[in-house]
């Protein structure tokens, strides 16, 4: 068939894609082609802030992969969502910004990984950030991701924090700063009220440039490999196969379950496993879909005053206000996101880090506008998510067939090890006790999740087995390192193939202490400078 030709072919513009795209054509020497599976998504919800929920969950933007039965959380199925458009999950997903315990990325480099120390990535989370503060060591003007600070409201977050110091936490106005531990209000990807996503922040204003193609709706089903390199990507666009050339590399960036999924596809990966499906074996990598990790998560649910919920902005009359407020100016409600505070915590006073992450909530998902005589008001209800951030259960993503258009399966193996199920005891008993000191109590009523019932171990493992779900932080599919399990080495090249690298959050040898959003785009902006040698000097 006849082919185009490339520098740079990036396949997935997700939030490291998009940087990546944006980074490599800066340089008007450089042909990059960007080639996507989702659509160009021109949907107003995508960039209203509290509509989240909304998007998160219209199969248009979704993926919406299902897991396989967990076995260690009575054999439900988790959902998997994964974004599916220019942006990938950066268009979907609920926008907090948080780079992870500095101690995560020190932790890489004991692991092998060179270059990946705090001190080393530090640079990169700076290049593209504006960030609400000043500048300094740890923050940047001027980058093209707007970071900034959530508004907490006046009735539940001032209270909360107060109750917090009462029992002996720390507060925090700088999750990312010298010290992560402690309470505070989040930091968030918006821009102007809107949603800061990496198509929006990075990839579309480089796509006028003439040395950028972006292709979109054009799905991924194999990298052709001659002579042990990289040589050409083959996609299928509205029903024609094509296939593309690239004469310097080829970089994966279609995130944790679609990366290990094309590298199998093309041979690359467990060679038994491969060849059960008919696949020839190109390159026998193990690692490849193993090591999967996410942040494992339960909510807490209580009755509350309605003041001190956000039902009194749902009404139907005051959402028309605000979105007219919000078309006009960028601010009010719907510019902000229903979280009050976010907390990196330990649940073991003698932990080096954090190991849980806590974000309070004066709503659920589940709730929606309302209005007198025509849709009832939702239950007056706070939330407390409730997340890991070191699991120790390992999962794995696998072929289902050799056909490229069948979704992965996918294993989280959720509370399979007995510290992470552990942890959320941990982490209950201390929100019970935080819950039950004033002035939190002037708003806050009774438990309705897991219950005041649930009090014995035997019951609250079974409340637990039914209650976890994951935090949607999927990574480590194609973990870099030193190892025979690793997937690709420190400078993100796939292992035996040359031509050839993975950037996105699947690289991680570990997951990160805190949304996993801004470490990819971190990746991302590391990523150009690999390809590109250059050096974290340069970014700086």
């Amino acid at each position: 068939m006849p082919s185009e030709q490339y520098d740079y072919v990036i396949v997935g513009a997700g939030s490291a894609g998009c940087v990546l795209a944006a980074r490599l054509s800066e340089d008007p020497d450089n042909s990059v082609l960007l080639v996507e599976a989702g659509k160009r998504a021109r949907d107003p919800l995508l960039t209203i802030p509290i509509a989240f929920p909304l998007v998160m969950n219209k199969p248009a933007y979704n993926w919406a992969y299902t897991g396989e039965e967990e076995p260690f959380a009575d054999n439900r199925r988790l959902n998997q969502p994964r974004g599916k458009a220019l942006g990938g999950s950066s268009m979907i997903n609920g926008m907090l910004y948080a780079r992870g315990n500095a101690r995560d990325y020190d932790e890489w480099r004991q692991l092998g990984c060179e270059g990946w120390s705090y001190d080393d990535v530090l640079p990169y989370f700076r290049k593209s950030e504006n960030h609400w503060g000043d500048a300094d060591r740890y923050h940047a003007k001027g980058g093209p991701l707007s970071i900034t600070k959530h508004i907490p409201d006046d009735v539940l977050f001032p209270r909360f924090i107060e109750a917090a110091k009462k029992i002996g936490h720390k507060t925090q106005a700088d999750h990312h700063g010298p010290d992560q531990e402690g309470w505070g209000s989040p930091d968030i990807s918006i821009h102007k009220g809107r949603r800061g996503s990496t198509y929006a922040r990075f990839l579309k204003p480089a796509m006028a440039r003439s040395n950028l193609t972006v292709i979109s709706e054009a799905h991924a089903t194999k990298v052709e490999v001659e002579n042990g390199r990289a040589r050409a990507l083959h996609y299928r666009q509205v029903g024609q196969d094509k296939r593309v050339v690239a004469t310097r590399e080829i970089i994966l960036s279609g995130g944790t379950f679609n990366s290990p999924q094309l590298l199998m596809l093309s041979g690359i990966g467990p060679a038994d496993e491969l060849r059960e499906l008919g696949i020839d074996v190109v390159c026998d990598l193990p690692g490849v879909g193993r090591n999967m990790q996410d942040h494992p998560s339960i909510a807490m649910i209580w009755n509350a005053e309605r003041e001190a919920t956000l039902n009194p902005d749902l009404r139907m009359d005051r959402i028309a206000m605000q979105g007219l407020k919000w078309m006009l100016t960028g601010k009010g409600r719907l510019a902000n996101m229903p979280v009050t505070a976010n907390g990196f915590i330990k649940t073991r006073p003698e932990l080096e880090r954090p190991d849980g992450q806590f974000l309070l909530q004066p709503t659920t998902i589940f709730a929606r506008p309302w209005f007198p005589l025509i849709r009832p008001v939702s239950p007056d209800v706070i939330a407390m998510a409730c997340v890991l951030l070191r699991p120790q259960s390992r999962g794995w993503v696998k072929l289902r067939s050799a056909d490229p258009f069948a979704a992965p399966r996918i294993l989280s193996n959720v509370l399979k090890e007995q510290a992470d199920r552990d942890f959320f005891r941990r982490a209950v008993d201390m929100l019970r006790d935080l819950f039950a000191t004033s002035p939190l109590t002037e708003v806050v009523k009774n438990e309705v999740m897991p219950g005041a019932n649930v009090q014995s171990d035997e019951a609250f493992a079974a409340w637990l087995r039914t209650a976890t779900n994951t935090a949607m932080h999927p990574t480590s599919t194609c973990a870099m390192g030193i190892g025979e399990e690793a997937v690709c080495d420190p400078q993100l090249r796939v292992r035996g193939i040359s031509g050839l690298r993975v950037a996105d959050a699947s690289v991680m040898p570990r997951i990160v202490g805190g949304n996993t959003n801004a470490a990819a785009i971190m990746i991302g902006e590391k990523a150009a400078e690999l390809v590109l040698g250059k050096t974290a000097a340069e970014a700086a």
